[in-house]
C-alpha cells in the first residue's frame, strides 16, 4: 500500500488521488481517463499500456518520495516549490483555502487560536491547517529526504 506516500504527495502539493479499495482495473482506466501517473507496487500493473506508471520499488517512505520526485516529470526538486507546498489536503486531496483568524480561532484549540495567525481549511472534509511545529519538522524531514 501507497497511503502514507500518496499523503505526503498532497503535502508537496501535488494531485494525488488513493483509494485502497480500487481495484487494478479501475487504476488503469483513471489514470488512461484523467491522464496521470498511476504509482504502484504490483508489477503486474506497472506493466500496462495506455497510462504513465512508475514502480515504486522500496518499502522505505524515504526513498519512495526520493524516488518519486527524481523520476516522474515535474516532481523534482524545483517542482516541490513550485507546487505548492501544503496547499491541498493531506487526507482528502481538496485544495485548502485561506480562512480568516476569527473563523479559526471557533475551529481550533485554544492555544492554536492564540498562538497562530494564518489558517487554510479544506473545503471537503473541512479540516483545520495551520503552520504549528509540525510544521518545521516536515521541512526538516523533506530536507533531508531532498540530500
Amino acid at each position: 500500500m501507497l497511503g502514507t506516500l500518496a499523503k505526503w504527495l498532497r503535502i508537496l502539493g501535488y494531485d494525488t488521488l488513493f483509494n485502497p479499495a480500487w481495484t487494478d482495473h479501475q487504476l488503469a482506466r483513471l489514470a488512461r481517463s484523467e491522464g496521470r501517473v498511476l504509482l504502484t507496487r504490483d508489477r503486474e500493473l506497472s506493466r500496462r499500456r495506455g497510462f504513465g506508471s512508475l514502480l515504486i520499488t522500496s518499502e522505505s517512505l524515504d526513498e519512495q518520495i526520493r524516488q518519486v520526485l527524481e523520476t516522474v516529470p515535474g516532481t523534482g526538486e524545483a517542482g516541490i516549490d513550485a507546487c505548492g507546498l501544503a496547499s491541498r489536503c493531506p487526507v482528502c486531496n481538496d485544495v485548502l483555502q485561506v480562512i480568516d483568524r476569527e473563523t479559526a480561532c471557533a475551529l481550533v484549540p485554544p492555544y492554536v487560536a492564540q498562538t497562530q495567525k494564518s489558517f487554510s481549511q479544506c473545503p471537503g472534509c473541512r479540516r483545520v491547517y495551520w503552520r504549528g511545529t509540525h510544521w518545521q519538522h516536515m521541512l526538516e524531514y523533506l530536507e533531508r529526504i531532498r540530500q
